[in-house]
């Protein structure tokens, strides 16, 4: 079972890191992509909306679709959808083929992102140990990888499907063939279930507080992803090629901060870990508000990365523990709010920087990471609960892995 439970949490790692890599190539690619098809700037928008709505789409449909067909056979066959999809966006010559690839792309993205945290949650449980962190930090570390290969075909001017193909080539068979080693963790017994209603379901007043930090702290992260650039060039004074560096920055000190959480909430605690999380992360804004020129503005994105990297997979976690009778139904309706805080952050940003100052704007988002400090008991482990540091193994649960084992 030791041997089950070790390829299980390395299969579903690779999983995470492929698809940081995929999203990567997507996302910084996209002035490339607005080239190749002739999109407007205004019609760029629609189109980068459309990717999010559809993943929530996708994850809403997963929740139904776990009940029928295993979370891994649905992470299986999502993942080649999401990459194959990511090639045909490379590959299309007209806007309608772009249309259908990015539709494509947003509802396999969402039941990928649904399946993949179903399948580290119910693994957690299983260690009796925090181990979601470590995934998380895969998928940084590939979205590391995937935004170093797009610098690549950009610096070279490749067309897209040539920076595309090889990746998905190496990808999606390796992939393929760690799928075989997922393994389905079995729902908690009834006795466990203390956040769920009477029927054993989801109890979306006792989930919202999750789906709040959810929200929020994506918020913050397109806030980098979307205005670092811009705010280090414009508002800071720094060069054009300075102003590359912060969001770069935030992903490796965001994969130093997963890396390093699992054993933090092992010592301290889910709660003071996202409690000091948010704290530090909100210690960025602050910094980068009011940053007297870019090096210092750099000193906030890094406490950024280091602040928020903690709050997605705890709130996954969290979720997990709060419904652990019917913790694949909770992850597919708190990871929409994933989605929702995406489609806020930016418009957000930029319309209070537009009508205020993008120095006043980045207090939004430092005082919506703050709110977190409010809902922090919700993510207290069942550590908590025993009093003696260590979270209990549910051994009945080491359950299923998707090839039988």
């Amino acid at each position: 079972m030791t041997d089950v439970l070790r390829r299980g949490r390395a299969s579903l790692a690779f999983s995470f890191f492929t698809q940081g890599a995929t999203f990567a190539l997507l996302v910084t690619r996209i002035p490339a992509i607005q080239d190749r098809y002739g999109v407007s700037d205004a019609l760029l928008p629609v189109f980068l909306a459309a990717v999010p709505i559809l993943a929530g789409v996708g994850s809403v449909t997963t929740e139904q679709l776990v009940k029928r067909v295993r979370p891994s056979l649905l992470l299986r066959w999502s993942q080649p959808v999401v990459m194959l999809a990511l090639v045909g966006v490379g590959a299309g010559g007209a806007m309608a083929e772009l249309a259908v690839a990015l539709a494509v792309f947003g509802l396999a993205v969402g039941a990928l992102d649904a399946s993949m945290n179903m399948l580290g949650v119910s693994l957690q449980r299983t260690y009796g140990r925090s181990i979601m962190l470590s995934f998380h930090a895969a998928y940084s570390l590939g979205g590391i990888l995937g935004a170093s290969l797009a610098w690549v075909g950009a610096h070279w001017h490749l067309a897209l499907w040539v920076s595309y193909l090889p990746v998905v080539a190496v990808l999606l068979p390796a992939a393929l063939v760690g799928s075989r080693w997922y393994v389905d963790g079995d729902p908690a017994p009834a006795e466990d279930a203390a956040g769920e209603g009477a029927g054993g379901g989801v109890v979306f007043k006792l989930l919202l507080p999750l789906c709040l930090v959810m929200t929020f702290a994506y918020i913050g992260d397109s806030t980098v992803s979307n205005w670092s650039a811009k705010y280090l060039k414009d508002v800071l004074g720094s060069s054009e090629q300075l102003a590359t560096v912060p969001y770069n920055v935030y992903m490796v000190t965001t994969l130093v901060g997963r890396a390093l959480g699992d054993f933090g909430v092992r010592r301290f605690g889910a709660v003071a870990v996202v409690r000091l999380g948010a704290l530090v992360a909100a210690g960025g804004f602050a910094v980068v508000a009011v940053a007297p020129g870019a090096w210092v503005g750099m000193v906030g994105f890094t406490l950024l990365g280091l602040g928020l990297c903690v709050l997605v997979p705890q709130t996954f976690a969290a979720a997990g523990r709060l419904f652990p009778g019917s913790s694949d139904a909770a992850i597919a309706r708190l990871n929409i709010f994933n989605y929702v805080g995406f489609l806020i952050g930016s418009p957000l940003v930029g319309a209070l920087g537009d009508a205020w100052s993008y120095r006043g704007a980045m207090l939004v988002p430092m005082v919506l990471v703050l709110v977190t400090l409010v809902y922090a008991r919700s993510f207290a482990t069942r550590s908590d609960r025993y009093g003696d540091g260590h979270e209990r193994p549910r051994t009945a649960d080491v359950g299923r892995s998707s090839n039988g084992l």
